[in-house]
């Protein structure tokens, strides 16, 4: 079964950026880190790449290698040099210990708007972000809420996500 990055969470991060990985998510990191054994600590890649603007980016190693092996096989232009750039170059590796803890560093802290207090974490599939729970609230509830009054005018019985998915 493979582990994917579902759901909202809500977590917080102390003066010195410690925090806690949710449970689900680190189960989905541990399977994709191919050094992770029981007990040891999980490895995972962090993106806080200027494109990413309020937000950053959470790849298992296995989903980042993936990634990075799309990157290589590029051809050599410019978007082979932007991908480079946002997503390798303005990277970096966290070590989730034993307890689901990490240490975020105070310049991606700073980037999110906070140095310490409550993030909100969002699966995204092979990755999870991690946001500012405030900026959160601001910026992806209300547009999401606004899309899904949009969805369901002139539709009866409300909006039903599954038609996003399963266009018959």
């Amino acid at each position: 079964m493979v582990l994917r990055f579902t759901g909202e969470h809500t977590q917080k991060v102390d003066g010195k950026g410690r925090m806690s990985i949710p449970a689900d998510f680190r189960r989905a990191l541990e399977a994709g880190d191919p050094d992770w054994t029981s007990g040891q600590p999980i490895q995972c890649k962090l993106i806080y790449g200027d494109h990413l603007e309020n937000a950053l980016q959470v790849y298992a190693m296995a989903d980042y290698d993936k990634l990075a092996a799309e990157i290589e096989e590029m051809d050599e232009d410019e978007d082979k040099e932007l991908a480079m750039q946002v997503l390798i170059t303005q990277s970096e590796t966290l070590t989730v210990d034993k307890d689901g803890r990490v240490v975020m560093p105070l310049k991606r802290r700073e980037k999110l708007g906070l140095t310490e207090g409550e993030l909100t974490f969002r699966g995204r599939l092979s990755f999870f972000e991690i946001w500012k729970a405030e900026t959160y609230a601001e910026v992806v509830t209300a547009a999401v809420q606004e899309q899904i009054k949009e969805k369901a005018k002139g539709s009866t019985g409300g909006f039903n996500p599954l038609r996003l998915v399963r266009k018959k």
